[in-house]
């Protein structure tokens, strides 16, 4: 099969990791974007994108790029195209815009025009035309226009890559799925050792780190994507790609454990671990991080409240109180914190390692390391 050009988006920040994601699973990786990851593959490979890799929220065929500085310009380009090959009379279509130009002022507006040119080929090529439908379209079509330059890419995922098909509950603003997946790639943990999320919330975190120790493709219980909408789909082909990820999971080597002091939140936990088919991998617990004795060693990643429907003073007793049980708990443990109050962070009382920078939504995030090293630091590096 020949290699065609493709775009992976993902959050900011996440963007080498979903590099590195494409190149494990065999793909050529072209370029590093703002967000988006340029990759090469076949339409085997394409399949398997969609499946496995954990930090992707879309996969784009790319359909055309060209000069657009008006909205007759746009329209004739977007009409140019030959529409009839990529989808059908009988398909629904819905058109998302991205726009970042002096030419354009409304994405909406752009995003008809598309539309309306689209359309129109199939009125005067057949004397028919596909119905739009935003909610749920049998193809999502996409138009970025930055500056001067517009790009119309075809949607190979349908809805968002996030949606794993296993939450079936959350808790108060969860963690996207993607996020806690790159937390856990971002550690570079991967089931050698035990791992907790003491303050696990609807489990997603814990979830995801049990996915990689298994192997598990992600998406593997999802029930569509929009490649399989396509005109060139090739259901043989999805199957046996489906079947081959099926056939490399494994056992997790050691226990996850999925820990918080909401006893609501552990089962809502529990609810979507056991949708996910991950139970076999994870033990779940109402406790309080001050008190979860754990082996000795391992990873943790936790995702703590920020300051919202805490008091100040309460936010930062609370990083205080997090900060001492690392210390009296946690020994041997590395140990990565996603928060957006860095002031509170301040309370925590350890030097981090490392920071990175990360977004969960619109937040802004600090993604610290910290080392808990047995006995002192000195005798560690002996």
């Amino acid at each position: 099969m020949n290699n065609i050009e493709y775009i992976a988006t993902t959050f900011q920040g996440l963007e080498e990791v979903l590099a590195k994601e494409i190149a494990d699973l065999g793909g050529s990786v072209t370029q590093i974007y703002t967000r988006a990851v340029g990759f090469t593959g076949d339409k085997r490979f394409l399949y398997k994108a969609n499946l496995h890799l954990r930090t992707a929220i879309r996969i784009l065929l790319p359909l055309a790029r060209f000069e657009a500085i008006s909205e007759h310009q746009l329209y004739n380009e977007v009409y140019n195209i030959n529409w009839l090959e990529h989808l059908d009379v009988s398909q629904t279509i819905a058109v998302q815009s991205a726009i970042n130009s002096p030419h354009f002022n409304h994405s909406q507006y752009v995003a008809l025009k598309v539309k309306d040119a689209i359309v129109d080929k199939f009125k005067n090529k057949i004397n028919d035309r596909p119905n739009v439908n935003t909610q749920n379209p049998d193809v999502r079509i996409h138009i970025h226009i930055s500056g001067s330059v517009a790009s119309l890419l075809l949607d190979s995922s349908g809805d968002s890559l996030h949606k794993r098909s296993y939450r079936i509950a959350t808790t108060e603003a969860p963690i996207n799925e993607i996020l806690a997946a790159g937390l856990v790639l971002l550690s570079g943990w991967k089931g050698e050792t035990i791992f907790v999320d003491p303050m696990c919330g609807s489990g997603t975190i814990a979830i995801e780190a049990a996915m990689i120790a298994k192997n598990m493709a992600p998406n593997i219980n999802r029930s569509s994507f929009g490649f399989q909408r396509w005109k060139n789909y090739d259901e043989a082909l999805w199957e046996s790609v489906r079947q081959e990820a099926i056939d490399q999971e494994k056992e997790a080597d050691h226990w996850i454990f999925a820990h918080d002091i909401d006893q609501r939140a552990i089962e809502t936990a529990r609810k979507n671990i056991e949708k996910a088919g991950v139970d076999d991998s994870i033990k779940s617990a109402v406790k309080a991080i001050e008190h979860t004795p754990l082996p000795h060693g391992g990873m943790m990643i936790t995702n703590p409240p920020y300051d919202h429907r805490l008091s100040v003073d309460d936010v930062n007793a609370f990083y205080r109180t997090l900060g001492d049980a690392l210390k009296q708990h946690y020994s041997g443990y590395t140990v990565w914190i996603l928060s957006a109050n860095k002031d509170a962070m301040k309370h925590i009382g350890l030097k981090a390692s490392r920071r990175l920078t990360l977004h969960n939504g619109a937040l802004e995030c600090k993604y610290y390391q910290y080392e808990m090293y047995s006995g002192s630091k000195k005798k560690n590096e002996e």
